[in-house]
């Protein structure tokens, strides 16, 4: 290790622990031991240009070890992206570009949000997949305008989450050569040691999951070892690599280094100056950077935009060579849709018989995906329950990486957290299924696609105690409610075939948020769309289906499968002489963002008469039901029979839809 090496590591080192001093919060002692290992990585090995992050053919960088946040700002800030000192100076404060975990979308190069352990490790594979559909899709010989890498840097407590293991698993199955992970192996979480709960061979796991495995014993110094390893993983072309990189916790720091006290607290103002003297750094001031590092550091604008010009070169030749292919490539970035393209979708009438929405949503799956190119996902497991799989198209494995069906496995919460990494990699719009009762087992993932307002699409399928014999654990009840809790995330539950349609509509034309369709297992009757109004109002979240010539005694609301009851229930009321208004709500995300007008014509708030219908609990509809209405839910977990004696036995009846709503009005 030359001086410049030496001196630009400890200006790392420094800068870190400073940011967490200056905050009284954050964590040190990841971002002291990982320092050289950074360095090498970011001015040696990444291919980026801080010019311009969003660069398509940039390498991609993940920390999923997000609580080390304050090593990813400090080389954000050296190698010259547009973060400031100052900005550094703010770690952790209200409104700051360096928050305590890195953030999607806060700060200029920061590829995705992480801090739960072991999803930016998911992401990058997901990355790392994406990098391996498109460039197989779209790269031409001597024209390879797809050709980067995805590094993560992971560490002990990544290894521990069960999310990790389901993602190391699928990316040695697939033979990811261009995902390159190092391991920070430093043997301390905040408990203490890692022996107290790890005592595993990590590589032997690794191994056995199909990656290469290079060791560095000395992560704390020796860069050139660190660089070789990265150049040698490179050259791997059919493995995913872990590199074993064996650090110091507060590497430096002369009463804190190896222990557990490092990891998530500040060092403090004197152990820090003698952290600084013991590294040999030329100053014990706070956030001082040597002219010196900081050049050197800064090398990487002038080395990233080079990069990138000689890129844009290929790229330019690829458009004037390969001008439909180019074209194809833009559409995809840009998720570009057909004019009209709802025209080439499937048409359901009332007419034909009886289908269950998921049934209907694989047809028009398969309609979409026939048009646009860039859509791709699968399912875990399930895709013959789903419809999740596209006709005609070939599966992403090894030998076809331009496949656009993914066989996910048994693995829905590193499935959520891959098509998350699909996603912000770019260039696809990926999409997710299972039944609906094993979103708890992806949530975490689902929550963090929220959070980064990513298009990720969930297909949900088997929706309520109607999936019947399978009995309480695989019948959803408190689901489709928790899901709609998760801020940012769209859930539409159709009514019928039409509405499903409509669904897949809307969710295609908004790409600034995820989306999850819940969708029945049971064949439901087509709506007669002459009768009723039309599936569109579904653009609205909720909408009139409908209504009497007088004003309402009584409004049934419901969604999905339950609409039908209303719809029953409202012709035998109506013989009675009452007045019904049916209010079909498929989103209640969509509903809340319309006027107040809008809300107030579909649910008048003089009409106190109101009775909700879902076969869940009731927490959502409570706003709509106001103190005198009244709530026709499930509040308790279901059981093993036919789904319609299931249904009939919890009160699901047209008959009990009556005689509720006659109680409502009395």
């Amino acid at each position: 290790m030359n001086n410049i090496d030496k001196l630009s590591i400890n200006t790392i080192r420094s800068l870190s622990i400073d940011a967490v001093q200056k905050a009284n919060s954050g964590h040190p002692g990841a971002p002291m031991g990982l320092a050289p290992a950074a360095y090498v990585l970011w001015t040696k090995i990444l291919k980026h240009n801080p010019s311009n992050p969003k660069w398509l053919d940039r390498d991609r960088f993940v920390l999923s070890g997000g609580h080390a946040s304050a090593l990813l700002y400090s080389l954000l800030f050296l190698t010259g992206y547009d973060l400031s000192i100052e900005d550094i100076k703010r770690f952790r404060q209200w409104g700051s570009k360096t928050p305590g975990h890195p953030e999607y979308g806060d700060t200029p190069g920061v590829e995705t949000t992480t801090g739960p352990l072991g999803q930016g490790f998911a992401n990058a594979v997901g990355m790392a997949m994406a990098e391996k559909h498109l460039a197989a899709t779209f790269n031409k010989k001597g024209m390879e305008i797809i050709n980067h890498y995805s590094y993560v840097i992971a560490g002990d407590g990544d290894m521990m989450e069960g999310i990790t293991s389901e993602a190391a698993s699928i990316a040695g199955h697939l033979g990811l050569g261009k995902l390159i992970c190092l391991y920070d192996s430093n043997d301390i979480s905040i408990e203490g040691n890692t022996n107290i709960t790890f005592t595993e061979d990590v590589g032997k796991r690794f191994d056995a999951y199909g990656w290469q495995i290079l060791t560095i014993e000395d992560g704390d110094n020796d860069i050139e070892s660190i660089e070789k390893a990265i150049i040698d993983a490179k050259k791997t072309k059919e493995k995913p690599t872990l590199i074993i990189l064996k650090t110091k916790i507060a590497f430096g720091s002369p009463n804190k280094q190896n222990t557990a006290d490092a990891h998530g607290a500040p060092l403090g103002e004197e152990e820090i100056i003698l952290t600084k003297k013991n590294l040999g750094y030329p100053n014990m001031e706070p956030f001082f950077v040597p002219e010196e590092a900081f050049k050197n550091c800064r090398k990487s604008i002038a080395k990233g935009e080079k990069a990138e010009a000689e890129w844009l070169k290929r790229y330019n030749l690829f458009c004037q060579k390969e001008p439909v292919t180019a074209e194809k490539l833009k559409d995809a970035v840009n998720f570009k849709l057909p004019e009209n393209f709802e025209d080439a979708l499937p048409e359901f009438l009332a007419s034909e018989p009886p289908i269950a929405t998921r049934a209907a949503s694989g047809k028009v799956l398969n309609a979409i995906a026939k048009q646009l190119p860039y859509l791709m996902g699968g399912s875990a497991d399930l895709a013959p329950s789903n419809k999740t799989f596209l006709e005609g198209e070939k599966e992403f494995q090894k030998e076809n990486y331009n496949g656009k069906n993914i066989r996910f496995g048994v693995r829905e919460h590193a499935m959520g957290a891959i098509i998350s990494g699909i996603s912000l990699h770019g260039g696809i719009r990926p999409y997710a299924g299972t039944f609906l009762v094993f979103a708890d087992y992806m949530r975490p993932s689902i929550r963090l696609a929220a959070l980064m307002k990513q298009p990720t699409i969930y297909i949900f399928t088997h929706d309520s105690v109607a999936v019947g014999e399978d009995g309480p654990t695989h019948q959803p009840v408190e689901h489709i409610a928790s899901l709609r809790l998760i801020p940012n995330l769209t859930v539409i539950r159709p009514a019928d075939a039409a509405e499903t349609k409509q669904a897949w509509s809307f969710i295609m034309k908004n790409v600034n948020a995820p989306a999850a369709l819940i969708l029945s297992r049971q064949k439901l009757p087509i709506i007669d769309r002459n009768k009723y109004s039309s599936e569109k109002g579904l653009d609205k979240g909720a909408y009139i289906l409908a209504d009497s010539d007088k004003n309402p005694d009584v409004i049934l609301m419901a969604s999905g499968a339950e609409v039908h009851l209303a719809i029953e229930a409202k012709a035998i009321l109506e013989k009675e002489n009452l007045s019904v208004r049916i209010v079909n709500i498929p989103s209640f995300e969509i509903f809340e963002k319309q006027d107040k007008e809008y809300k107030e014509k579909v649910l008048p708030s003089d009409i106190k008469a109101r009775l909700s219908i879902e076969a869940g609990i009731d927490i959502n509809w409570r706003k709509y039901i106001t103190d005198k209405g009244a709530c026709l839910s499930i509040e308790s977990f279901g059981t093993s029979a036919p789904g319609a004696t299931v249904l009939k036995q919890f009160g699901f009846t047209v008959e009990n839809v009556v005689e509720k709503a006659l109680e409502l009005i009395g």
